[in-house]
């Protein structure tokens, strides 16, 4: 079967060209979207790159919540289509409240890039059914304003419905609450993480592994096993 993946662009995106690249390792069909189009073309899920969209001005993301694109997305998202953010891509989710919390500047105020060490917390969703739960993966991360911050109650209740989905292991890089670096949604086909999973997808580039390349394999299995 051919399963389509689409791949937003907004004004500022760095990294759709790199996502599209990683769809097709994966086996998938790559489509480009563009953030003033509301048409879909019939994808069968949808990713939001990272880069710095409409420059994140006023606050990362904020301004592409309000592109035409996004009503679409919040719209299949809400009907179970499977969605990821990467970096910018989880702030945009945070600021369409698809997913809970926000996205602040860096505890020590600076851009960050490095390979991370992250913790498959929640190997059930959308997009981590290619991994096993407590499994360790290496993944690039950059950001600056990667903070993940939620009231108590909201990280509260976070952990008691297993949609952490990812920790920071070993560093914590930003002063992410709860050493958070990634979430789902309650049915778990919205997922968001600040690391950069289609950096890590050959062997040649990025961290020189492919742990990355699972992210785009369990859209795959979702919607076979569906």
């Amino acid at each position: 079967m051919t399963v389509r993946v689409g791949v937003i662009t907004f004004p500022g995106t760095l990294d759709d060209r790199d996502t599209q690249r990683a769809v097709r390792v994966a086996g998938l069909e790559a489509v480009p979207l563009w953030h003033r189009d509301k048409d879909l073309k019939q994808v069968d899920a949808v990713v939001l790159p990272g880069g710095f969209s409409y420059g994140d001005y006023l606050r990362a993301g904020a301004i592409s919540r309000f592109s035409p694109v996004m009503e679409s997305v919040i719209e299949q998202a809400k009907a179970g289509m499977p969605v990821l953010g990467i970096c910018n891509g989880f702030q945009v989710l945070t600021e369409t409240h698809l997913l809970p919390g926000a996205m602040l500047r860096n505890n020590h105020l600076h851009f960050i890039c490095r390979d991370q060490k992250l913790r498959v917390e929640n190997a059930d969703t959308a997009w981590t059914r290619s991994y096993e739960q407590g499994q360790e993966i290496n993944i690039p991360l950059k950001n600056i304003d990667g903070r993940y911050v939620a009231d108590g109650r909201v990280l509260d209740e976070l952990e008691a419905e297993g949609r952490v989905a990812f920790r920071y292991e070993g560093f914590n890089p930003n002063g992410s609450l709860r050493d958070i670096a990634g979430i789902t949604n309650e049915a778990g086909n919205v997922v968001g993480l600040m690391p950069h999973p289609e950096h890590a997808v050959e062997p040649l580039v990025g961290t020189g592994g492919t742990d990355g390349l699972g992210f785009f394999t369990s859209i795959l299995k979702n919607l076979v096993d569906a």
